[in-house]
């Protein structure tokens, strides 16, 4: 029998390629966890958070997945770190529930009267913080992938109608931390930092007397029986600012390609995403709300007036501090308002 070499030496060549270019192919398939602590069915984690995982291997062709996990893997407070440290490849979570002064400048998008529509103020936040403010350098160990915020903040109170401040006084009042701690404070409420999940059990139980959340929060945490009146303000009495962050060192093993490729749904994508899932969340607790007989209302006129001063000096205050580092913190902030259309 005759052996063709030039023929086989061909054939064992293509073996070789086909066996490399499938090692390669696996080795290039990148799975990535992503540590989720709002209730599985949370508007935010079904038409945000889980689309984007979905988009993401879409976008890399299968090369890059992302897994949500069933539980997460600490409490919300811990989830930048838990990020950064690499417990979780992916995390979210509220700057705010970081106690040191790391995010410093991201307290921009929690101030009163940034806007009343979750998708501007998402977008602004991501444009003025990632941008002028440069975010990316307040996020140590973690690849930036996304800012967004809620709707706008409200105040709801258990039993008490709050008609000005001297109807503050003495109540317990939750509060996400971050800037509305300061705020409540300095209007008279005795504030009390707690987790989203805390809430419920809280309120029922008589622990604080009102609620710094969402609309949307109400129906997401069950709390419609044990809310009789909330007050609102226009653009909002206060916000939440919000990260998706990916681990640096997972971020970086990546390969440029799909690297571009998750930027590109991420960023002002991700913000228009989230933004869009609060508020056909929050629209949808109006409803739930208003059929169970809450008393939803505008602040009056001069406890308005009131929140705008005590505003105010929490806002200049910050620009003085962000001003050291080289930031100006003033425009950033007038620049924000302009792109919500909020008249302040």
């Amino acid at each position: 029998m005759t052996v063709n070499m030039k023929g086989l030496g061909r054939l064992l060549a293509g073996v070789v390629l086909s066996i490399g270019a499938t090692a390669t192919s696996t080795l290039a398939e990148t799975t990535l966890s992503l540590s989720s602590w709002l209730p599985p069915r949370h508007p935010l984690v079904v038409n945000a958070v889980e689309p984007w995982a979905d988009k993401v291997e879409e976008v890399t062709e299968g090369r890059v997945t992302v897994r949500v996990l069933a539980k997460p893997m600490g409490p919300p407070p811990a989830h930048f770190d838990i990020a950064a440290e690499g417990v979780a490849d992916i995390a979210y979570g509220l700057h705010s529930f970081t106690t040191d002064d790391r995010f410093k400048r991201s307290r921009i998008g929690q101030f009163s009267f940034i806007g009343d529509d979750a998708v501007a103020a998402s977008k602004a936040f991501w444009n003025i913080y990632s941008g002028q403010l440069e975010a990316q350098k307040e996020h140590q160990g973690v690849k930036l992938l996304g800012l967004f915020v809620h709707g706008p903040g409200v105040l709801h109170s258990k039993d008490r109608k709050i008609e000005g401040r001297a109807d503050l006084s003495g109540l317990k009042i939750r509060v996400p931390g971050g800037y509305i701690s300061d705020l409540m404070a300095d209007l008279g409420a005795t504030t009390l930092f707690m987790s989203s999940s805390e809430v419920y059990e809280k309120l029922s139980r008589g622990v604080i007397d009102g609620v710094t959340f969402t609309y949307e929060a109400l129906t997401a945490f069950k709390l419609t029986n044990d809310i009789k009146y909330t007050m609102r303000v226009p653009g909002g009495f206060y916000n939440t600012t919000w990260f998706l962050v990916m681990n640096e060192a997972k971020w970086n093993e990546i390969s440029p390609e799909d690297q571009a490729a998750i930027e590109a749904i991420s960023g002002l994508a991700f913000a228009e995403l989230a933004g869009i899932a609060w508020n056909a969340a929050d629209e949808a607790a109006k409803a739930a709300i208003n059929e169970a007989g809450i008393e939803v209302y505008d602040a009056p006129a001069p406890l308005l007036e009131e929140i705008k001063a005590s505003a105010a000096k929490f806002e200049a205050t910050w620009a003085e501090d962000v001003a050291k580092d080289g930031y100006d913190g003033a425009a950033a902030l007038q620049a924000l308002r302009a792109e919500t259309g909020v008249e302040y």
